[in-house]
């Protein structure tokens, strides 16, 4: 009697003389392995549950099935692991290891609809049928807290790094308009960074300045740091669109210090061309670019309300001018010009590399929705994602190779690892593979975590 053929198996060629075939019959297997990771990270940090309590729930209780914690926190999950649309959620619903971290192994989680219910929260009282809001202002705050329960004692000095950027839409978006530089419709949002910390994400219209509202981020974000690291100096760092007088007046007034980027133009030119000759002479002198540096106060005509210590670079290379300048208020004694500007402003290139893990890593420029309220909570749900990831970094990759990685090298390594997942009476238990190319660094990870 012949064979039964099995009509569901794939016909993969040939492999070592033998028949390579396929199926789907693997049972309960899943690519997002390393969501384990993602649990622990956020136990340890609380970031699901006190995210939760920035919300207000006027669902029926007997109704309800997801709570608005562990829809959080399958969004925040489904983002760290490469999962930026709500559509996806209808396939990731039956993902084995992301049921399991969420508490329920074994059963279906909320679907795209669901999800979108919490993420187009309006204002209650607006529409009887919505029960679902959230609080911007406690979302704000916790950002902030997160960062300062990150460290074990208050650090001497930190320093707040400013930067906007563009985040295209392509619909007919509340807010949206063009922006000459980024050729393109898009939003502007502020961020704010200390170190790898991320402290703001404020999504806002792209038809204002780069700065605008900066001084009101930066003094909510100084107030509660100040409020637990009294004495700890605070140090505000930005490009040359952040050069704003309110911006410097504020911090000269509140006791923060800046170093701000300045752009130049002719008076400045004209106050480093004793520099810059000298610098041309050496540069011809030894066949190498040369840097000499300027110190001296400026005020400018119109938009300054006082003078302000403005350090010039004076570079000679690829047999050309080339000056820069950035203005400061820290005091000559405390600060060299060549420190402050090779060694403090030039760090602030580090941020372009935070906002490439938001953006392009955490999908952060995923706001396709029409309110500015949705895309804004969207932004702060891939922050999180963001804020979680370097949870897990910071504390289960530490010492390790995978330490300084970014948030998309962790995802790859760590995160998209297959395991088999069964339950019993007693366990859920995930199988991964006993090749895992990172198994030590996942074992120590989770060890800490």
């Amino acid at each position: 009697m012949p064979t039964q053929c099995n009509q569901a198996e794939l016909d993969l060629g040939r492999s070592g003389g033998r028949k390579l075939v396929g199926a789907f019959d693997g049972g309960a297997i899943t690519s997002n392995g390393g969501a384990v990771l993602l649990a622990a990270a956020d136990r340890v940090t609380g970031l699901g549950r006190r995210l939760a309590s920035c919300f207000t729930d006027l669902r029926v209780a007997d109704a309800v099935r997801h709570s608005v914690a562990d829809l959080l926190r399958q969004r925040i999950f489904g983002i760290a692991l490469g999962h930026e649309d709500l559509i996806d959620h209808d396939a990731l619903r039956d993902d084995p290891a992301l049921s399991a971290v969420l508490d329920k192994p074994g059963v279906r989680l909320a679907g795209k609809s669901t999800l979108n219910r919490l993420e187009h929260a309006c204002k209650i009282g607006r529409d009887r049928h919505h029960k679902l809001d959230h609080d911007p202002q406690a979302i704000e705050r916790l950002f902030v807290d997160l960062f300062l329960e990150a460290h074990r004692e208050p650090p001497p000095r930190i320093v707040l790094d400013l930067d906007a950027t563009d985040d295209p839409v392509y619909g007919d978006q509340e807010g949206r308009h063009f922006h000459g530089y980024y050729d393109c419709y898009c939003y502007l949002p502020l961020y704010i960074f200390c170190g790898r910390h991320l402290l703001a994400a404020k999504l806002r219209s792209s038809s204002g300045d780069a700065a605008d509202g900066s001084v009101t981020e930066v003094a909510r974000i100084v107030a509660q740091i100040r409020a637990r690291w009294p004495r700890t100096t605070i140090v505000v760092r930005a490009d040359s669109g952040f050069c704003r007088d309110d911006l410097m007046t504020w911090c000269e007034t509140n006791d923060v210090q800046y170093v701000l980027g300045l752009a130049g133009n002719n008076r400045l030119v004209v106050k480093l061309a004793p520099e810059m000759r000298k610098a041309k002479r050496r540069a011809k002198r030894t066949g190498q670019p040369a840097r000499v540096f300027a110190d001296f106060a400026y005020r400018t005509r119109r938009s300054w309300s006082t003078k302000r210590r403005i350090i010039g670079k004076a570079e000679w290379t690829n047999g050309g001018a080339n000056p820069r300048f950035i203005v400061t208020n820290i005091h000559a004694a405390h600060g060299p010009a060549r420190f402050l500007y090779e060694d403090v402003y030039c760090q602030r290139g580090e941020m372009e590399n935070r906002l490439k893990e938001c953006q392009g890593d955490l999908f952060a420029d995923r706001t396709p929705a029409p309110t500015m309220r949705a895309n804004q909570l969207r932004l702060w749900l891939a922050s999180f994602a963001y804020v979680l990831l370097c949870a897990v970094r910071r504390i289960g990759l530490a010492g390790t190779k995978l330490a300084v990685a970014t948030c998309g090298t962790i995802r790859l390594k760590l995160l998209k690892i297959g395991a088999l997942v069964t339950i019993s009476v007693r366990r859920v238990k995930l199988a991964f593979a006993s090749a895992c190319p990172e198994r030590e660094v996942f074992e120590l990870a989770s060890r800490r975590l």
